[in-house]
């Protein structure tokens, strides 16, 4: 049974965590339940502190389901991260996204050696655990290379070896808080080893869309000061990393379609419309139309939606301000920026459309959506209103469905 010191500061979290990954969070045993919201009590009611912040925040995701909160910023321990606390927005998403996937190239190692403890269903084939690693390998790179982490490989190199030395200098490179967050922020809903990367998965994306929207904040502030140039190039900084990110998606791929299945039982109520972060990066580019914005899109987001109501500025709305400041070359640059995020973003949706019909084909979402088709029905809806990268801004070219 989950047990421990309610104080903050002895509160054993890693031994708490350890004991929610060897069940999976949907199986705790009541016992250790009513221990948990006990200690949570005692946890409010001392002094303020970052430790007790962190105590509180753990426990609620371990809790959510027990308390009926449970959706997809818990299920993914969003109150958790950043788990990187660097100044540098860039750097922050880098680091974070070059720590998750180290850590899930050691879990996936760690099942290769046949060493590993925990989520013991339906483990896969070291063929496909070797996958695993080269994709991996592939898509943390970038990121860790950014961020000062060298190696001596040259794309082709596949098996442990290769693996083990990029996962162990990613991992020197985090602190022991960022260390400890890492496991703190792995919460299975059930026992199957696939759900580890699933997970993985997903905060690295949201540790991108939240890069994401932020440089788009910062290209409204640059386009309000009259920087057209600066704005293209953070737009052109958006489609690198989205389109890098896209290699992530080849993870998401090497799942097994039966495991993805069985544990998306237990995740009833958790969807990826619920992701605050992407809808942010989404209508930050533009407002979004008012059918969408007053249906499950936005509803499942209140507080993006609160901001689009209480009139969030948007890149479109800032261009169109800019328009008659903006001298034709500076305007094609800025409209090529434009057009080439639009085109990675949809290239983006694609993708997900395509994997979430090989993982579910046409059934229902997690998150109370219909599932594909609603992935299918947003595949297509703008990105801004309307760009021609010839002619420069085209600002009454948008049809009255797409504003």
């Amino acid at each position: 049974m989950l047990s421990g010191t309610a104080d903050p500061a002895g509160f054993p979290l890693l031994a708490v965590a350890s004991e929610v990954l060897k069940s999976g969070k949907h199986f705790l045993d009541p016992e250790s339940l009513e221990a948990l919201r006990r200690a949570r009590l005692t946890v409010t009611a001392s002094a303020h502190s970052a430790r007790r912040s962190l105590v509180l925040n753990f426990l609620d995701v371990v809790l959510d389901k027990a308390d009926g909160r449970y959706d997809y910023l818990t299920y993914t321990a969003q109150p958790l991260f950043p788990i990187v606390t660097d100044d540098s927005p860039d750097r922050r998403r880098d680091r974070t996204v070059a720590l998750l996937l180290a850590d899930l190239l050691t879990f996936e190692l760690t099942e290769l050696a046949g060493e590993l403890d925990v989520l013991p269903e339906m483990r896969p084939s070291p063929e496909l655990v070797a996958k695993r690693l080269r994709l991996a390998l592939r898509a943390a790179r970038p990121a860790a290379q950014r961020v000062g982490v060298t190696d001596d490989l040259d794309g082709t190199d596949t098996g442990p070896d290769p693996a083990r030395e990029f996962a162990a200098a990613v991992m020197a490179t985090g602190t022991a808080a960022e260390r400890d967050l890492l496991c703190l922020t792995m919460q299975p809903v059930a026992t199957l080893h696939d759900e580890y990367l699933f997970l993985r998965v997903l905060q690295a994306f949201e540790a991108t869309f939240a890069a994401q929207a932020q440089r788009l904040r910062a290209t409204i502030t640059a386009l309000d000061a009259g920087d057209p140039l600066a704005a293209a190039r953070l737009l052109e900084r958006n489609s690198e990393e989205l389109r890098e990110a896209g290699t992530i998606f080849s993870l998401i791929a090497t799942m097994q379609v039966e495991a993805f299945r069985t544990f998306r039982a237990f995740t009833e109520g958790a969807s990826a419309i619920q992701s605050e972060s992407y809808k942010a990066m989404e209508s930050l580019c533009r407002q979004p139309n008012p059918d969408r914005l007053a249906g499950l899109p936005y509803t499942s987001v209140p507080k993006v939606r609160e901001a689009v109501l209480a009139g969030q500025p948007t890149v479109w709305e800032a261009v169109m301000a800019a328009e008659g400041r903006i001298g034709a070359d500076d305007a094609r640059v800025l409209a090529e920026a434009m057009s080439e995020y639009e085109a990675v973003m949809r290239r983006w949706r694609r993708t997900h459309h395509s994997i979430a019909v090989r993982m579910l084909g046409d059934t229902a979402g997690t998150g109370y959506t219909v599932g594909t088709p609603y992935l299918r029905s947003a595949m297509d809806l703008p990105v801004f209103d309307m760009v021609d990268p010839r002619r420069g801004i085209t600002p009454n070219g948008g049809s009255a469905a797409t504003r």
